[in-house]
């Protein structure tokens, strides 16, 4: 026999022995982590509901041209009793309306344009200069190190809600001045976590590599230190929104944040404080939108950190063998 035909024997499967069905192909880590996402489900229906919010800020026009009102029209018909308080729930209104008699399904909807506007952008502000300043001062160390970690830690000193208000009398309660807010004090933070994980990654092997072949600073740390901060950046940022939104929500009830003719949860449940003792649901549409919005933000946030530890496989892991074994003892 020669050796080509023990090669073609050797490559044939033995008596018996099932033929490969198919090629097996590895998973990227971000691939397992959202199999490791997909398997939560209380992460997929904060999923979901944060889709339909961000649906339903998209269509709100469409959804005041169904009701009929604009979100600062007042019906003076329909919309307030004959002794001027709020109407509850019913076929025009149907959730209500405050004191002006304007619709608050309408409100509410607008808020919801205004309250993830401000929790994406200034997240995204916030997050791109807490990564410039953390990563330099994690990176260069010494005096520039010690200057921006002091800095940080004076912009985490500011009481922020007599900031805000001061900033408002003088130049007038505004979004963009709500969105500057936000991110003057959300930053610094997010920088200081930079600034320890850029301690940590610059004494790995990849970036002496990097410094040995007479890489730049700039360039080692834009594209071999930063693009190693993902993971951490992405639950930094999903945990900031629902804070930016409870934080725009706040400065807008103390008149400190949008401008109160402007539909927001805030102002919305500013203008209730008059008049929710004797229409509850003036206070309740608000409250249940932010509510639901910063839970569904904070449990996907905490299932993103999950999916992303390469540890919570094997927590997985364990949780289903607890589980069989209970199931045994049964």
């Amino acid at each position: 026999m020669s050796l080509t035909d023990l090669e073609a024997d050797a490559s044939l499967p033995a008596a018996g022995e099932a033929q490969p069905t198919g090629r097996i192909e590895g998973r990227s880590p971000w691939q397992l982590a959202w199999a490791r996402l997909r398997r939560d489900k209380a992460a997929m229906i904060s999923l979901v509901i944060i889709v339909l919010l961000v649906v339903m800020a998209l269509v709100a026009p469409l959804i005041s041209k169904w009701i009929g009102y604009a979100p600062a029209f007042g019906d003076r018909k329909l919309g307030v009793t004959v002794d001027g308080l709020p109407v509850g729930p019913n076929g025009h209104h149907p959730l209500g309306t405050d004191r002006l008699g304007r619709d608050l399904l309408v409100r509410a909807v607008y808020g919801a344009r205004i309250s993830l506007i401000v929790g994406l952008v200034s997240t995204a502000a916030a997050t791109i200069l807490g990564v410039v300043v953390g990563s330099v001062a994690g990176y260069f160390g010494g005096v520039v190190d010690t200057v921006l970690a002091r800095f940080m830690d004076v912009t985490l000193s500011f009481p922020y809600l007599l900031f805000a208000i001061a900033l408002a009398a003088a130049f007038g309660a505004s979004t963009p001045l709500t969105i500057f807010v936000i991110t003057f004090f959300s930053w610094a933070s997010i920088g200081r976590i930079v600034r320890g994980q850029v301690i940590s990654i610059k004494q790995r092997e990849f970036v002496e590599a990097a410094r040995s072949l007479g890489a730049s600073n700039m360039r080692i740390i834009f594209i071999d230190v930063i693009p190693n901060l993902l993971a951490p950046l992405i639950v930094l940022a999903t945990m900031t929104i629902p804070v930016a939104i409870v934080f725009e929500a706040t400065l807008s009830f103390l008149g400190a944040g949008i401008d109160p003719r402007t539909s927001s949860w805030g102002n919305m449940l500013s203008d209730a404080t008059e008049t929710y003792q004797v229409a509850w649901w003036t206070l309740f549409v608000p409250a249940a939108f932010l509510l639901i919005t910063t839970l569904a933000f904070n449990i996907l946030g905490d299932a993103v950190r999950d999916a992303l530890d390469p540890r919570s496989e094997r927590l997985f892991a364990a949780q289903k063998a607890g589980r069989k074994n209970r199931k045994k003892k049964k």
